[in-house]
């Protein structure tokens, strides 16, 4: 006979070690259920995250690559850098000589490093090209004290000590080489007006020939140089010279006065732009 629902409901209680294991199976599952989900949820949004970042710079490495490209620019700027660096070489000439240079710190290193080229040349050792030199390279306003040193400094006994007539031409036979070869500069107190520039040079100097007695010889130095921006371009006002720094000698078999003849006839100088 069926029960209606007016009559009272009656619920039996076991005991606990007696209830349906059914039951704690289904509360133990759901923890365990939700500790899965959150689980994957973490892994998938860890894979979210770094395929997202993928390909990005790291901030710190991209700060450091602005700061090497800002010092690297701020050398190049400045010069005063080892790596090289300088204007491009410019385009016009007076007697031979680079003319024109830009008017920036630079521009000066550039004029320094090509006078001194004129100055080290083996045409400042006569008189009539030496004042040529003297009178393109330098401020008109320095040029008498510039000449009358420079006179001075390549008179009698200089062109007699290298075995040059007083014309300052090499005996039948033999080449007189001179030549400056800058290596660096440098700028020291540069100012829109007047700097001084002092240039790193290696140099050759002697009489190349098999009858020689005064043999083609390397030598180190450094150029001192004052210039004056004057008339659109850098001009010379004063000069001084220093041995060294030189580097310990190689131990390359010294060339025979034959080839030292070639290699001087054959390879031409350079105007620089540094």
């Amino acid at each position: 006979m069926p029960l209606s629902d007016d009559q009272p409901h009656t619920r039996t209680r076991l005991p606990v070690g007696e209830q349906p294991s059914s039951q704690m199976s289904a509360r133990q599952a759901r923890p365990l259920r939700t500790l899965l989900t959150v689980l994957v949820i973490v892994t998938l949004l860890v894979l979210a995250i770094s395929i997202a970042n993928r390909g990005k710079p790291d901030p710190g490495t991209a700060a450091t690559g602005r700061s090497a490209d800002r010092a690297a620019a701020a050398t190049a700027t400045s010069g005063a850098g080892p790596a090289p660096s300088g204007d491009q070489p410019v385009t016009a000439t007076v007697n031979g000589i680079g003319a024109g240079f830009p008017h920036t710190d630079q521009g000066a290193q550039s004029a320094a490093a090509n006078y001194a080229v004129a100055i080290g040349s083996a045409e400042m050792f006569r008189t009539d090209s030496r004042h040529t030199i003297v009178t393109t390279i330098a401020d008109p306003a320095a040029a008498p004290t510039l000449q009358s040193r420079l006179d001075q400094g390549f008179g009698a006994d200089t062109v007699a000590r290298y075995g040059l007539d007083a014309q300052g031409r090499a005996p039948k036979g033999l080449t007189f080489v001179s030549r400056t070869v800058p290596v660096g500069a440098k700028a020291v107190g540069y100012t829109d007006t007047e700097t001084k520039v002092e240039v790193w040079c290696t140099g050759l100097t002697g009489l190349a020939g098999e009858r020689s007695v005064q043999p083609v010889l390397a030598s180190w130095f450094t150029l001192t140089l004052g210039l004056r921006w004057t008339g659109g371009d850098w001009k010379l006002t004063d000069y001084a010279s220093r041995q060294g720094p030189a580097p310990m000698p190689g131990d390359e078999q010294a060339a025979t006065a034959e080839e030292i003849t070639g290699a001087v006839q054959q390879f031409g100088g350079f105007r620089y732009a540094r």
